[in-house]
């Protein structure tokens, strides 16, 4: 496929091979073995195969869609040698990625025609969710845009102190208030400052309590229902943060959250520093939901805008 031929940003792309490196060294030790002795793709290399993505967290059912695609081309080809699966799957892994994730965006952008842009980050704790605002905010003042942070998670002093060192080290305006406080208060108040100094992104950061649905549901309605006295469209963002490291368990709190509210985008951070990089094709074609943003490091310029054909082709470099 002609995608693959594309020249890729350096610096960029250089990154992402490194954060890929432990998932890509993984899921090709337990390919060869999938394939050895083998100079053809039939049943039993199927059967690997399956084994090989499932172990790789690509997910049961995402799983079961590559290999059938993949079974479609071999009895197509009559034909298909081992040496030629690792070309297919980057293409059939590709192909899926495409009915997900539309275009192929490289640089931190917001849509014309709202500003300020809001964007309400939801999940739980842990999963690198302040870190990923405070890059985030990073990226979007390096590209030129005036950014508002709102610190409404009021249920951990610890989120409000992170977030503040956040601020500080990129350079942005902190909204906040005492901890415990009505988050859907400091969003309102955060809104409302973020107009008066006429910026272009606002990004809130929201509780990640996953341990009663009903109030997690409950609690960020109200969030956006208050925002919406402020900007009547508001938040024109809902993202998912979600711990790549975790694997399958990435999986559940996407469920989870999904159900409790309508997110529209994902972030999957700590790719770096674990083998279960297969999570990202599963959660991103199980979902429907585009990956939006990944985590490939610690450093500050670590947070990538998610590309689909970088991403395949970092994988099966």
């Amino acid at each position: 496929m002609s995608f693959f031929k594309k020249i890729f940003s350096s610096e960029k792309k250089q990154t992402l091979d490194e954060g890929l490196e432990k998932s890509k060294t993984s899921f090709f030790s337990k390919l060869t073995k999938a394939v050895a002795g083998k100079s053809k793709v039939d049943d039993e290399v199927l059967d690997n195969l399956e084994e090989v993505l499932v172990a790789s967290d690509v997910g049961v059912d995402t799983t079961l869609k590559i290999i059938t695609r993949i079974e479609k081309r071999v009895a197509e080809d009559k034909y298909l040698g081992t040496d030629e699966l690792n070309r297919i799957l980057r293409e059939e892994i590709a192909g899926l990625l495409s009915e997900t994730n539309l275009g192929e965006a490289s640089e931190f952008v917001i849509p014309s025609g709202s500003k300020p842009h809001v964007i309400m980050v939801v999940g739980v704790n842990g999963v690198g969710k302040t870190t990923t605002i405070g890059k985030l905010s990073h990226q979007f003042k390096k590209a030129g845009y005036k950014v508002v942070l709102g610190a409404a998670d009021t249920f951990r002093a610890a989120a409000i102190d992170q977030l503040q060192i956040w601020a500080d080290r990129v350079g942005v305006p902190l909204v906040k208030q005492q901890m415990g406080s009505d988050p859907a208060s400091v969003a309102f108040d955060t809104l409302q400052s973020a107009v008066a100094q006429n910026a272009d992104v606002v990004i809130i950061d929201t509780a990640g309590r996953l341990h009663n649905k009903v109030n997690l549901m409950s609690e960020l309605t109200k969030v956006k229902r208050v925002m919406q006295k402020v900007i009547p469209d508001a938040p024109h963002e809902v993202l998912l943060v979600l711990d790549g490291s975790t694997g399958q368990n990435a999986f559940e709190q996407a469920k989870q959250f999904t159900a409790a509210t309508e997110v529209t985008a994902l972030a999957v951070t700590k790719l770096d520093g674990t083998a279960k990089g297969g999570v990202v094709i599963g959660i991103s074609d199980q979902f429907r939901i585009p990956v939006k943003y990944i985590g490939v490091g610690e450093g500050i310029e670590h947070l990538q805008v998610f590309n689909k054909f970088e991403f395949v082709d970092s994988f099966f470099k």
